[in-house]
């Protein structure tokens, strides 16, 4: 099972959502999946120009000299995408969607309905497969993800691909300081650690899995008093 995971963040590697990611890409190991981890910040993508040059002049292939080469190929091999990002402005980080604005090369440019919906169709050799997010926010309520989950649905109509959920950490700025101050949230961590395995085992993620995942883990006054406090003593730093 080959899966390519995509880190949106521009902290990659030190953020909250690379904490959630880590855990769930355990997971999956753990079954034995092959898994890729690339982070937008260190590739190097050109934003879409545009012309079309991918579907008329050079079919399937974008003529711009850039890292979504090495990529696309990736993506055309994977049983398994795993898109990984912050919610920034009620959508995904800016390096992700200027990724996901390259995957065009992927489809035809005819149009075909499928699932009575126009879509472009997809082009020979591309796996299907099935496409999951993983995203967190610093607001507490579990709606700020509602914009960002309609367009990743709407990436895998496009792309032909089976949307298998969701892992959604709200509030996610009590996921660091709840480690530091030993809250009980190592059942968060694990039930992101089981999602990849039930992914792989099973097809899919059960929703009390997820559930566990976007838990609250305070209540909203006290993440609102922690929060304002912590930016108040952060300008008084500065």
């Amino acid at each position: 099972m080959k899966v390519v995971a995509i880190n949106g963040s521009p902290r990659m590697g030190e953020g909250n959502t690379a904490l959630m990611l880590e855990h769930f890409l355990e997971g999956m190991k753990e079954c034995g999946a092959q898994v890729e981890l690339v982070y937008t910040n260190k590739l190097n993508i050109h934003p879409c120009l545009s012309d079309f040059n991918c579907w008329f002049k050079t079919p399937g292939c974008c003529y711009l000299e850039d890292d979504m080469h090495m990529l696309l190929s990736r993506l055309s091999e994977a049983d398994i995408w795993v898109l990984a990002t912050p919610v920034y402005v009620d959508g995904v980080s800016g390096p992700l969607k200027n990724l996901l604005d390259r995957i065009i090369p992927l489809v035809h440019p005819f149009i075909e309905l499928r699932d009575g919906h126009c879509r472009h169709p997809i082009r020979e050799g591309i796996k299907s497969g099935q496409l999951v997010l993983v995203s967190t926010c610093g607001l507490w309520e579990m709606d700020n993800f509602d914009p960002l989950l309609a367009h990743i649905q709407g990436v895998c109509r496009h792309a032909a691909r089976t949307f298998a959920g969701a892992l959604l950490r709200p509030h996610g700025g009590a996921l660091k300081s709840g480690i530091e101050l030993g809250m009980p949230i190592e059942d968060v961590f694990e039930a992101a650690r089981e999602s990849g395995r039930q992914l792989i085992m099973d097809g899919k993620i059960s929703p009390e899995t997820l559930k566990t995942v976007s838990r609250e883990l305070l209540p909203l006054e006290s993440y609102m008093q922690a929060i304002n406090q912590r930016f108040h003593q952060i300008l008084a730093d500065c």
